[in-house]
């Protein structure tokens, strides 16, 4: 694979004599934590299906990453390879982010909601060349799913098996002992280093690239902003196969040089245990997650005060929950915002929180700039609703092999695709989105794409995907469809349909409204406006 980061080399200079690209890897941060504390806690990691956690200083997962990489290695993994894994929250996640490191590959993790449908897609467009799945997990056979989708990926040489039983298990092919000792070269700051796939509403997910330049310039403002240390222990609850995971739960606390406490399913009961028993400090997730902590401490779970600050991102924090996380758990709930490619580039500090995180989504940390624009192009004052630009330290490298789509113009400004405003502090409000999309519990839902395929069903005559309120997930989706004459559609055959074509159920609408007509504009344009009105009504809010 012959990558094209074609973003990084317009910003290399001005961005290195700012400090924000300090051109540092993380094979820089291991080596740190090996000189200075290799009997300190790296991961904690707990699987629902293990009764006890596996616990990993930095000297044993040193360790573990070596066998890794010696196994990659083996398997004809070098520099610009692709690794693609379909992994929960286990420690296994994290050792093959930073053995890729080592080799110089391109970690490619990929959520472990998605099916063939995405999956076939993810793999060929970014030609992975190893993709590691579990045997099993909540239930699900991954490893006869992979093993039905070889045939549809010319590119991948290897199967690899999490706790699988074959010849090609995990244990076998990369904790083996005597594979060979690695003398790469390993990677450079520029390198692409990630590989993430975003929803987006062109019917195919983008694949985001970062270098360790631009993902970790956020990681060290957002460690900043919170002054987080090596005395931190993190709780890593929310998907690392999302950049919130991956980025400030596993890459974090490894620059830190303190301690990542991973659960793989979640259950706030659990999560409040851990908190304790961890002594967990600080954790980012979506709201919720929040929600759910303060419902498990209200019916009797334990609270702890050590536990004092939580990141929300993915979806505006309601104010009332805020304030019911201070009350019951002690807990100061900070708003952020961000994107796959750019990371968590606004924030509200901890001590902001009561008087900026019901009503905004932060400000921009060191190495980020913001603008609102009208639709002529230019800056609008505060208080005024436009699209929002984004340039600076985090930006992504580009999408892989769509330069075409970077978004990004001369002066290295960024079209989100959202519409924000700003208030007199700098402080963000993202107030609505031009991008298509439905966040569903921190989960960006493809409005298009699934629209596009019930297009396809038989009794579809035309259809509309909108989000309306919920207390809990933020957002739900409705389906509004008129049916062709002569025929019938229901809440039950549209799940039947969706789950026929491999859609992830995560993405299958929560509500059906049959109508005879969609809104539209005398052009014919649908108003997608009026049925979010209508679907309002649907909703609950905390």
């Amino acid at each position: 694979m012959q990558f094209d980061p074609v973003l990084i080399s317009p910003r290399q200079q001005a961005m290195t004599q700012a400090g924000f690209w300090r051109h540092q890897t993380i094979n820089h941060f291991m080596a740190q934590a090996l000189q200075n504390c290799p009997e300190h806690v790296a991961v904690v990691a707990h699987r629902s299906d293990v009764a006890e956690p596996v616990r990993l200083t930095y000297r044993l997962l040193d360790q573990k990453v070596d066998r890794i990489t010696r196994g990659l290695t083996s398997l004809g993994v070098g520099h610009s390879d692709v690794v693609s894994w379909q992994l929960p929250n286990w420690w296994e996640f994290i050792a093959l982010a930073l053995a890729c490191a080592r080799i110089g590959a391109v970690a490619n993790p990929i959520m472990p909601i998605f099916r063939q449908r995405e999956l076939k897609f993810m793999l060929d467009f970014g030609e992975s060349k190893v993709f590691i799945v579990p045997k099993s997990y909540k239930g699900f056979d991954y490893e006869a799913m992979a093993n039905g989708m070889r045939g549809d990926l010319p590119f991948l040489q290897h199967l690899v098996v999490l706790n699988g039983e074959g010849d090609n298990s995990f244990e076998t092919l990369l904790l083996g002992d005597d594979t060979p000792a690695f003398t790469g070269t390993g990677l450079t700051a520029d390198d692409v280093v990630l590989l993430m796939y975003t929803s987006g509403t062109t019917g195919e997910p983008k694949g985001v690239m970062h270098s360790s330049n631009t993902l970790f310039a956020n990681l060290h403002a957002f460690i900043e902003t919170y002054g987080l240390t090596q005395k931190d222990v993190i709780l890593g609850a929310s998907p690392m196969a999302h950049l919130t995971g991956f980025g400030y739960l596993a890459m974090i606390p490894l620059i830190l040089n303190a301690t990542t406490v991973l659960q793989d399913i979640w259950e706030p009961r659990q999560a409040l245990e851990l908190i304790r028993e961890e002594h967990i400090t600080f954790s980012m997730a979506s709201s919720p997650f929040v929600a759910d902590l303060c419902a498990a401490a209200e019916a009797g779970g334990p609270v702890s005060d050590q536990f004092a600050n939580f990141c929300c991102a993915g979806a505006p924090i309601p104010p009332v929950l805020i304030e019911r996380a201070r009350k019951v758990l002690g807990l100061a709930v900070s708003s952020a915002w961000g994107m796959t490619e750019c990371g968590a580039v606004t924030i509200t500090e901890p001590h902001r929180t009561n008087q900026k995180s019901g009503t905004t989504d932060g400000r921009p940390v060191a190495g980020i700039e913001l603008k609102v624009v009208g639709v002529d192009g230019d800056s609008l004052p505060v208080g005024e609703t436009g699209k929002l630009y984004a340039r600076g330290s985090s930006m992504f490298a580009g999408y892989l092999k769509r330069p075409h789509l970077n978004a990004t113009d001369a002066e290295g400004w960024f079209d989100t695709g959202d519409l924000a405003f700003l208030d007199a502090e700098g402080y963000v409000r993202i107030n609505g989105r031009s991008k298509d999309i439905i966040i569903r519990g921190g989960e960006n839902i493809p409005v298009l794409e699934i629209e596009n395929l019930l297009y396809k069903h038989p009794a579809v005559a035309m259809v509309a995907i909108v989000g309306y309120p919920d207390a809990r997930l933020g957002e739900r989706a409705c389906a509004f469809v008129t049916v062709k004459p002569g025929h019938s559609f229901s809440m039950e055959e549209m799940g039947r349909y969706l789950s026929e074509n491999q859609v992830t159920r995560q993405y299958h609408p929560e509500r059906l409204e049959l109508m005879e007509d969609l809104p539209k504009t005398p052009s014919g344009k649908l108003q997608k406006f009026k049925l979010r009105d209508n679907a309002k009504a649907f909703g609950t809010t905390a």
